[in-house]
């Protein structure tokens, strides 16, 4: 599955994406399962990288400058140059700067690492990146959009995430990684347990696509417009990522993990607050799940050309 993984995940999307389309009563159910399934990939990602690599990581200060700058200095200004052409409708418009805005800190270390990036690096990362972005994002819609506007953001869902996405599982996976040094029965559940990761990965592109399909029925007109937006931040994002890791002074698998970082989005966290939105501004959250569709399917690109744009040396 390893030696086939990218047809795997394509292969994962297009059943989500049936399935959604021909059942879409299961969407609610499937929704409840997002988190579940997305924990288990990432404790199978965390038991990948030793406690004592995370440590060591936490004190790599240019990773970790570099990182804040490419979230919270240059994607604001991508966002910023695309904000006065995107469409007039408000909700619309701020459906886009909640996932825009937001950088990723679950799967996108799952994608940095089959791409040859640093993973125990953005693993590290996730907790300043998940404060950063709670801090940040009220300011940044005030900024796009007024205060009538920034008021909506809500700080539990974020907690919850960094709770059951990052938090438990990372727990867990160094409970193991402990019982693998001292048991060989350990070693061989960890050992087992690793071998999961492709068909987690399915799993949750697969459950994701097909509880969300069904929502973009009756927005679809209005969503379609901020595809091109999307699929241009994948592109613009691939380029200044690489351009803030060469400022960095970065090596390859730092420089394609900031690539990664910079180019994937939050839409699992933010999806709940744009959900929770008043009725007015309901088109946002098909806004942001059209999001999560445009970035599945230019993450599995960025698989096989990030590693071109940033080659090893």
């Amino acid at each position: 599955m390893e030696d086939h993984q990218v047809a795997v995940y394509l292969a994962a999307m297009a059943v989500g994406g049936l399935l959604g389309r021909l059942a879409p009563d299961l969407g609610p159910g499937l929704e409840h399962a997002i988190n579940p399934v997305l924990g288990a990939l990432l404790f199978v990602t965390f038991l990948q990288v030793p406690a004592a690599d995370l440590a060591r990581s936490l004190r790599d200060g240019r990773f970790l400058a570099a990182a804040l700058v490419v979230n919270f200095v240059v994607v604001p200004l991508v966002v910023a140059a695309m904000f006065a052409f995107l469409p007039a409708d408000q909700a619309v418009r701020l459906g886009v700067l909640l996932v825009l805005l937001c950088p990723c800190v679950d799967y996108v270390i799952v994608f940095s690492g089959l791409a040859g990036g640093s993973s125990r690096r953005l693993l590290a990362a996730t907790p300043l990146l998940l404060v950063a972005q709670m801090l940040l994002l009220p300011v940044l819609l005030y900024l796009f959009m007024g205060a009538e506007l920034a008021d909506v953001v809500e700080v539990r869902p974020f907690l919850e995430a960094f709770l059951f996405l990052i938090a438990v599982p990372l727990a867990l996976a160094w409970a193991l990684q402990a019982w693998a040094a001292r048991r060989p029965a350990g070693g061989r559940v960890s050992a087992a347990a690793t071998t999961t990761m492709v068909p987690l990965m399915a799993a949750t592109l697969l459950t994701v696509v097909a509880s969300q399909v069904p929502k973009l029925g009756d927005s679809l007109t209005d969503v379609a417009a901020v595809v091109p937006f999307y699929a241009a931040f994948l592109v613009v994002m691939a380029f200044a990522g690489k351009a803030v890791a060469r400022l960095f002074r970065l090596d390859t698998g730092g420089a394609r993990a900031i690539v990664f970082t910079g180019a994937t989005r939050n839409s699992l966290v933010v999806l709940p607050l744009a959900l929770a939105l008043p009725d007015g501004l309901g088109v946002a959250a098909a806004v942001v799940v059209t999001q999560t569709l445009v970035e599945v399917l230019g993450m599995v690109a960025y698989v096989r050309l990030v590693p071109r744009l940033i080659p090893a040396p």
